[in-house]
């Protein structure tokens, strides 16, 4: 009998235990979607806003030792939910739009955004893990791409936060850049909408950047855009994969990454969205909820970031981002003119 009682008991103590975190997650997240609509500032995703919120909550007042247990569950748990929810904006018709040449054309971006990252960054000597985060995020799909590469790479909260920002910051620039230099470069609608959707980082970003020309442009970039995002799950198996082989290379014992779940369900949420058809206002109400969990998640990691360890990075791995955006940009905009 008492056996049976300390088990009931055990199940709300744990859901109070984490109500704390939680709260102070989901107020942040309010916090940054309440900025966003400040004039100025409503160029920022409530992501990076969130992120800025926890980091400055974190360095001047601290964070309450009752709040830990709920923080790490909205930076971890909830990250994963949100990414799974992702899923349901994309879906395989959007693939046959951009076309066999154009998923290979993506493909090949992708890959080699990534190696050079990673051959860029053991020059500049950043860290392998930090290197892989911003690789990702600049390859895929800025902050979402950053957390989720996290799950196999073992980096910090700090690495993460930096890849965040580092993302984030020419991300924004490529939205005032990338219409600019629409009028310089002799390109279609259609192909700017392409290049815009293969090289620019945030979905909204992508959005901001290609609307601005037309919105043939902007539509198409979307599409390509989150056909991009697609090659996120295979990147994250990827990755965990290659990092398990080379630990095995130079004699490290290392356990076999776990298996990102979330990954799984996020590939599964796309197969439902390709087969099923949800009404445009539950998809506006999806899309909302998603951009909470992931505001959530991210003030949960900026609770977590200690301004030092922050500032002891140096200015290297920012140097990194900046080059491998630019390679992005560069090799999708030649590809695009002469092949697409």
């Amino acid at each position: 009998m008492s056996a049976t009682v300390s088990v009931t008991k055990a199940k709300p103590n744990g859901v109070f235990t984490l109500l704390p975190g939680i709260l102070l997650t989901a107020g942040i997240a309010g916090i940054a979607f309440a900025l966003k609509q400040l004039h100025g500032i409503s160029i920022l995703s409530p992501l990076i806003l969130a992120i800025i919120v926890g980091a400055a909550i974190r360095n001047v007042a601290g964070m309450p030792a009752a709040a830990q247990p709920g923080v790490t569950f909205s930076a971890r748990r909830l990250l994963r939910a949100a990414i799974i929810l992702l899923g349901l904006q994309l879906n395989f018709a959007q693939v046959l739009e951009v076309g066999v040449r154009g998923l290979l054309i993506l493909a090949i971006i992708v890959l080699a955004t990534m190696a050079f990252s990673r051959w860029c960054g053991r020059r500049l000597g950043v860290s392998p893990q930090l290197t892989d985060l911003i690789a990702a995020g600049t390859s895929i799909c800025g902050a979402s791409a950053v957390l989720a590469m996290n799950t196999v790479t073992g980096a910090s909260d700090e690495d993460a936060a930096y890849a965040v920002a580092s993302v984030t910051i020419f991300g924004t620039i490529a939205m005032f850049a990338y219409p600019a230099a629409f009028h310089l470069l002799s390109l279609s609608d259609t192909a700017y909408g392409f290049w815009a959707g293969a090289s620019v980082h945030e979905v909204a970003q992508v959005v901001a950047a290609a609307f601005q020309v037309d919105d043939s442009a902007g539509k198409f970039a979307t599409i390509v855009k989150l056909t991009r995002v697609m090659m996120l799950a295979p990147l994250v198996l990827g990755m965990g994969a290659l990092a398990l082989r080379q630990a095995g290379a130079d004699g490290k014992a290392r356990a076999m990454p776990p298996m990102p779940w979330f990954v799984i369900g996020f590939a599964c949420a796309v197969a439902l969205n390709s087969v099923i058809t949800i009404s445009p206002n539950l998809r506006s109400w999806l899309m909302l909820l998603t951009t909470w969990l992931l505001s959530m998640a991210l003030g949960g990691l900026g609770l977590e970031i200690h301004a030092g360890k922050l500032k002891a990075q140096g200015i290297r791995p920012l140097l990194l981002a900046l080059v491998s955006t630019v390679f992005i940009a560069v090799s999708s905009y030649g590809l695009v003119k002469f092949v697409l």
